[in-house]
Formats: structure tokens, C-alpha cells, sequence
């Protein structure tokens, strides 16, 4: 892989993953970051503000956005979510035709909250958007990430679920598994749409490679379950019982009506695209994602 890689938002979660198996596979990668300097040394990895002209970049992976999580959804809140992915990958395309000469891609992060709630319906790339707030973030978001397209660069906008790895989403699930008072939300009847880590960055590398691949691709694993089965899974990895469920309610007041709507939306997602591209799952089933990443 002899490419210059931008990444934004290549110091969390995913991005610091990202950024190591680009290296190990001979890429050379530039993570901007507000504070360069305060950023550790990696072989390979080169820290820099965000550039104002993007000529001798080959890709651009954007991964930033505000979290979800963690506050209450006040108006303030919603707005500051909605301007870290909307305002923020339109200045990107801005720093594209600023440029001299151009990338060549744009793997743009996207998220299947596009698909709003959608109960028992499969979801491929061609599914119709919600209307709630999530889905009409993320259409706007894809809408701005589009425009690089009319810039001559091949545009790939990654619909993330929810990623599995040793951090992230399943290190807040952990601690009441772990005591054994986990258990389903609600009924668990909604499906959860996930990826593993190493996946979602692998089906990254190969939307930088593949040519083919362009527009909507939803980054899930192809065994999507619900959140039942999903709860079961877990508690079999830890070897743990499962079976305390956590009421809506609850999530209501821990994280707001707004973002506890995220975590019972139902999104049967199906990687279409991905797999039509030629794209090899390494975890397709949650148990063998989930033994992976606790084992």
C-alpha cells in the first residue's frame, strides 16, 4: 500500500487502529489533530493541523464527529453533533478544490442511523432514510461528502454500526456483564447491526484500494442480530448469565430520551455492497467477534 493517507479523527477509537494497519502495510499516514505536538510518537504516523490545501494527499479517511454519547441531547448538544460531521466534512471538501491537485478518494465516515428506526426490514445500501434527527444528521453529512464527487474524487461514504473491539461501545457494556447483571434492553427484540474493529478498518483499506467501490456502503458484519441474541453472546463469552433486562426507561434517564432512541433503534443492516465488492469478512457471526476480542 504506497499511498499518503489523510486520516481526521485518527486519534480515537477506530482512527488509532486505522492508522497502525496502514503503517503495517507500508502506507504513510497524516492524522490531523488539533494539538500535534501533544500527540505520541508512531513510526510511520505524522502529526499536523488540519492542512488548508490537501494536494499530495492520495486518500482522505474522515472519521471525526462529536460522540453520541455522553451528554444529554439539549439543543446545544445537537447542534455541536450535527456541525462536527456536516460543517466539518464540508471544510474538508473546501481544503479539496483549494488544492492544486486532489486526492484520489474520499472513504467519508457515515453511520446507520441514516436508516432511522426500521424494525424487522433488511436494510442494504438502497433502503430509504429515516426522518428522525440521527438520520437526518447523517443525510446531510452524506450530501456534503457527495460534493467532493464534482471535484473528480471517487467518494465512498462508510455506513458504521456499532464496532466491536477492546474499547468503544462494548467497553461501557462490560462492567455489568462482567458482574453478571447483564441482560437485553427492553424485550431485545430490535436488531444491532456491528462490525468488528479490525473489519471496519479492513473494509476501509480495501475502499481505498478497489477502485469499484463508491457511494453508500453500510460497514456492518454480515450476521446482525438482535439484541437478545447479541446479549446472549456476550454472556457466553464472559461466561457470565445474561438475563437482567435493562428497562427503556432506565436508558432514559442515564442518557436522555435522544440518545437512549439510538440504542433501541432496530437496524437490520445487510453489507451488500461490501460483500458484492469482493470484500471477505474475517468476523461474520458475533460470538466469534465477541471470543475474539475478550479472549
Amino acid at each position: 500500500m504506497n499511498q499518503r493517507i489523510l486520516i481526521v479523527g485518527g486519534t480515537g477509537f477506530v482512527g488509532t487502529r486505522l492508522r497502525q494497519m496502514i503503517v503495517d502495510r507500508g502506507g504513510k499516514v497524516v492524522v490531523a489533530s488539533r494539538n500535534p505536538a501533544s500527540q505520541p510518537v508512531m513510526a510511520g504516523v505524522e502529526y499536523v493541523k488540519m492542512p488548508s490545501d490537501l494536494s499530495g494527499f492520495d486518500a482522505v479517511v474522515n472519521l471525526a464527529g462529536e460522540p453520541v454519547f455522553g451528554k444529554r441531547w439539549s439543543d446545544a448538544v445537537k447542534a455541536e453533533i450535527r456541525a462536527s460531521r456536516v460543517d466539518g466534512t464540508r471544510k474538508l471538501v473546501e481544503a479539496m478544490k483549494s488544492g492544486a491537485t486532489r486526492p484520489k478518494v474520499l472513504v467519508n465516515a457515515s453511520a446507520i442511523g441514516v436508516y432511522g428506526d426500521q424494525g424487522e426490514r433488511l436494510l442494504p445500501e438502497s433502503a430509504k432514510a429515516g426522518v428522525d434527527y440521527l438520520a437526518e444528521v447523517c443525510t446531510a453529512w452524506e450530501r456534503e461528502a457527495d460534493r467532493a464527487s464534482e471535484l473528480g474524487v471517487r467518494v465512498v461514504k462508510l455506513r458504521i454500526g456499532i464496532v466491536l473491539g477492546a474499547g468503544g461501545a462494548l467497553k461501557q457494556m462490560l462492567p455489568p456483564f462482567k458482574l453478571g447483571l447483564g441482560g437485553p434492553i427492553g424485550s431485545g427484540a430490535h436488531w444491532m447491526s456491528w462490525i468488528h474493529i479490525d473489519d471496519l478498518c479492513g473494509l476501509i483499506l480495501h475502499a481505498l484500494r478497489d477502485e469499484t467501490v463508491s457511494g453508500a456502503v453500510n460497514g456492518v458484519a454480515p450476521g446482525a442480530c438482535t439484541n437478545k441474541d447479541f446479549t446472549k453472546a456476550l454472556g457466553r463469552a464472559l461466561s457470565r448469565p445474561a438475563f437482567f433486562p435493562v428497562p427503556p426507561v432506565m436508558l432514559k434517564v442515564m442518557f436522555g430520551s435522544g440518545a437512549a432512541s439510538v440504542l433501541t433503534a432496530s437496524q437490520r443492516c445487510v453489507p451488500e455492497r461490501a460483500l458484492k465488492s469482493g470484500y471477505a469478512f474475517k468476523y461474520a457471526d458475533v460470538d466469534g467477534a465477541l471470543r475474539a476480542i475478550l479472549s
